[in-house]
């Protein structure tokens, strides 16, 4: 596969991890740029590529790309998510990377499609980072493994915060790793203040399940020290 015009490899070995960035309705890959040098220092060793949507804008005075048409949003993300985890999946593989270890990242309608996928497609990615986007509707199912960390200014004029607000509040409630960051001051904008709480989100956020697994390992160990001592206590002297 040819690589897009804005991507960036490790300097030395193959890459560990793959983020795909989304740029917003109407903008162009560059707009994902600082994000991109965020998580190239970061994570050195992981590929970093700004990806184009496939629809320029029908106007000759703004020479943007969307991912889908905002007339029907909802039959517009329909018809654009087939393709859009087509090369979600063809980007895994061209990298060697388990799904495990790819995430997306997008902005305003790059993350509405990235939250969009994720809910329809299992196991496409291990993450999704939504700057200033939010799904079409209140979600009704939590995708199985994936971290959903959503990004967005309390000033955001374009997608409104409590849509934000009411949509982690579903996942929560299906039990699905997610995170909300909501800043003040900030408008509809890839702000620095929203990508350094993603960085931190990225390095510190650790799932549910996770603790889920290590709450029972720890249980079972507990279950086979205490069989282990009455044994011993029952046990005759010699």
């Amino acid at each position: 596969m040819k690589l897009p015009d804005l991507h960036w490899l490790p300097a030395q070995g193959a890459a560990e991890l793959l983020f795909l960035l989304c740029h917003g309705d109407g903008a162009a890959p560059q707009q994902m740029a600082s994000l991109a040098e965020a998580l190239r220092r970061q994570y050195p060793q992981a590929a970093v590529l700004a990806l184009q949507g496939p629809q320029a804008l029908p106007s000759e005075a703004v020479h943007g790309f969307r991912w889908f048409d905002e007339a029907d949003p909802v039959a517009g993300l329909a018809a654009a998510l087939p393709g859009f985890v087509a090369g979600i999946r063809a980007w895994a593989a061209h990298f060697g990377l388990d799904w495990p270890c790819v995430a997306m990242a997008g902005f305003s309608q790059g993350g509405t499609l990235a939250l969009h996928a994720v809910m329809t497609e299992p196991q496409l990615v291990g993450r999704v980072l939504s700057f200033g986007g939010a799904p079409l509707h209140r979600p009704q199912v939590a995708p199985k493994d994936v971290c959903l960390h959503l990004f967005h200014g309390l000033k955001d004029d374009e997608v409104n915060p409590a849509h934000v607000v009411d949509a982690a509040q579903a996942w929560v409630e299906l039990e699905a790793d997610v995170t909300a960051d909501l800043l003040p001051g900030i408008g509809h904008e890839l702000h620095p203040e929203l990508i350094e709480r993603a960085m931190h989100q990225l390095r510190t956020f650790i799932p549910a399940r996770l603790w889920r697994e290590a709450t029972q390992t720890a249980l079972a160990m507990e279950q086979a020290d205490a069989q282990a001592l009455n044994s011993a206590r029952g046990a005759p002297l010699h």
